[in-house]
């Protein structure tokens, strides 16, 4: 009962205050949101609604960079946006610098808790008024990640998949299997400048694999590009 009642009180307070956020919307077969990144949008056509994306790769590879544009532009398309920060790790000021208004942002800090991490993506992604659904696990180390059940992947997959919501899994290692259908390999250092960060584009360069792991749009025909001064 006292858990029932937190969750009718969580979803009361985030009703208050992002409006139609636990209100569902009809999904338009192959929607997609951009990205932001007109070299991403141009490969993949944008990124998939009702479906699962992953951004992967090793420390200092750009994750977080990459996720900050794609974060802001979203929100600039006035969705209504959530990031499950599992290990405290989301920056507020460079968010800021990077254009990210946080009146349409729900962010949720997990303090290392993986779990709670995981039941606060899942009562996001069933809310239904999410745009985008972040799921940060970067900084949970590769072999962790890969030992998460599919389970929950399957569960996230079947929930997202007529809804219009993209949710997006940011890891070390790619670790969402064949529940993502489409997934950015980093590779590589990313390079990125303060000057660049005043201006909100964070990644300066990189290099990134794109890799489709199940068909959402006919044409996608590009595995790879280096991204320079976004």
């Amino acid at each position: 009962m006292k858990a029932a009642f937190s969750k009718a009180k969580f979803e009361s307070e985030i009703a208050n205050r992002f409006g139609d956020a636990f209100k569902l919307h009809e999904k338009t077969f192959g929607e997609t949101l951009s990205s932001g990144i007109p070299e991403i949008d141009a490969l993949t056509g944008g990124i998939p609604r009702g479906a699962i994306s992953e951004i992967f790769g090793p420390s200092s590879s750009g994750r977080t960079s990459l996720m900050y544009p794609i974060l802001a532009n979203a929100i600039v398309q006035e969705e209504t946006c959530a990031l499950i920060d599992t290990n405290d790790v989301f920056a507020p000021t460079v968010a800021s610098s990077a254009g990210i208004d946080f009146d349409r942002l729900l962010w949720v800090r997990c303090g290392g808790n993986l779990e709670h991490a995981f039941k606060a993506t899942d009562l996001l992604l069933h809310a239904g008024g999410f745009g985008l659904v972040i799921l940060d696990i970067g900084d949970i180390a590769g072999s962790e990640a890969r030992r998460i059940i599919s389970s929950w992947w399957y569960r996230f997959r079947r929930t997202v998949e007529n809804r219009p919501t993209v949710m997006m899994v940011i890891s070390e290692e790619a670790c969402t299997r064949s529940c993502a259908v489409l997934a950015l390999e980093l590779k590589g250092a990313a390079e990125w400048s303060r000057a660049n960060a005043e201006q909100g584009n964070l990644l300066h360069f990189n290099s990134i694999k794109v890799n489709r792991q199940r068909p959402f749009l006919p044409w996608f025909n590009e595995p790879q590009f280096k991204a320079a001064s976004f």
